[in-house]
């Protein structure tokens, strides 16, 4: 049976279903953590919230992408994403504490696409930052 998880194509799918199903899960701490609803917005046309919100998908899947460059197995691959979600919620956190002349979900909420690409910048870079420190 350990032939069968060195197959190519077996570690894929197992790793594409791994990091879909943490996706999910990731998105929806990340809808517990803002005052509106992603999906309702998005649908609305709130083009503010669909960039933060992609930039949050983009993240955490940037964040994966180096998490099974660096591991070769995928429970390594599992904690580091895990880990850096994690880094990358408190991120979102530190966006809000340092901008307080203003409420950040408020703003997206109504729209307002400059805080909304601020917000997608910031979870591309971080992304970027906690993936280079994974090993």
């Amino acid at each position: 049976m350990d032939g069968f998880w060195e197959y190519t194509l077996v570690e894929t799918a197992a790793r594409y279903s791994v990091v879909v199903l943490c996706l999910i899960v990731f998105m929806a701490v990340f809808e517990i953590v803002t005052s509106y609803n992603n999906w309702k917005e998005i649908k609305r046309g709130n083009l503010a919230v669909a960039m933060a919100t992609g930039g949050k998908i983009f993240g955490i899947a940037n964040i994966f992408r180096f998490s099974i460059e660096h591991n070769d197995s995928l429970l390594q691959t599992m904690g580091w994403g895990i880990f850096g979600f994690v880094l990358l919620l408190s991120g979102y956190f530190i966006f809000e504490f340092l901008t307080p002349s203003f409420k950040i979900d408020e703003e997206i909420e109504a729209d307002n696409r400059a805080v909304g690409f601020i917000s997608l910048v910031i979870s591309v870079g971080l992304s970027y930052v906690i993936g280079a420190n994974i090993i």
